[in-house]
């Protein structure tokens, strides 16, 4: 599969809703169905992800743009950029030789999206007037425009995204 015809969802939703734990239980079920899957983590904030005092921190303190480190299993590279990069940069960048790739957030951004809701009362979800909005996962059921799954049901909603993707397992 070509890079750009790669399909790409985004899982959605306020903090603390269980965003990071649905995309960590999907990976194994597409990963025993034959689909490889790359994933993205958008953070809206600076982060670090280099160890202060080992040698690719220093060399990035001492002024490199970019530093990459390479072992006999993987690779990382740390590198700065003037802007925040939009998704389809970093998939045209940095992604290759997968099936599938999902990321974590950039909400306004016009990509498939999976919201992860927590029904409280008086709250609805935050995306649910985008016309990109695919499905929504939440802990009780909800009447939507949209397919509704509940956190428990992994299997369906690898299956939902297999089915709407085109994807082959």
């Amino acid at each position: 599969m070509e890079k750009r015809d790669t399909p790409v969802i985004s899982i959605v939703g306020l903090s603390k809703t269980g965003k990071t734990t649905l995309i960590e239980r999907l990976i194994p079920v597409f990963k025993k169905k034959g689909i490889e899957v790359a994933v993205i983590k958008h953070h809206h904030l600076d982060f670090e992800v280099d160890v202060p005092g080992k040698d690719t921190h220093r060399f990035k303190q001492a002024g490199a743009k970019t530093t990459i480190i390479s072992s006999p299993v993987k690779v990382a590279m740390i590198s700065s950029v003037k802007k925040e990069l939009k998704p389809h940069e970093i998939i045209e960048r940095y992604i290759e030789g997968v099936d599938l790739i999902i990321i974590e957030g950039y909400k306004k951004e016009k990509i498939p999206k999976i919201e992860v809701y927590r029904n409280k009362r008086d709250s609805t979800p935050i995306c649910l007037n985008d016309n990109h909005l695919a499905a929504i996962v939440t802990d009780m059921p909800y009447d939507c425009h949209v397919p509704v799954f509940l956190m428990d049901e992994i299997e369906k909603i690898a299956d939902f995204i297999i089915k709407n993707f085109s994807l082959t397992s």
